[in-house]
């Protein structure tokens, strides 16, 4: 898939997402909090990777809108 490389594919793997279709499934947003909980210091450009991979795009080609809910999302989630 688009910007999902070794070590991304490695992370998604171990929390169960094997495949392009269940990330599709899960959406940008659930794969990430599944892996961010694995791993705790993945970031916003890693949020942005996901969703890129889903929508089939580069992910520095996002909406501007999207971007700025991914980044509300990620924000979101640091203060909780």
């Amino acid at each position: 898939m688009m910007n999902i490389g070794k070590e991304m594919a490695k992370k998604l793997n171990s929390v169960g997402i094997g495949s392009a279709e269940e990330l599709v499934r899960l959406g940008a947003e659930q794969a990430f909090l599944e892996v961010k909980g694995r791993y705790p210091n993945v970031c916003l450009v890693h949020l942005y990777a996901l969703e890129g991979a889903v929508c089939n795009v580069e992910f520095n080609s996002l909406p501007e809108d999207r971007k700025r809910e991914l980044k509300e999302f990620s924000d979101f989630l640091k203060n909780k």
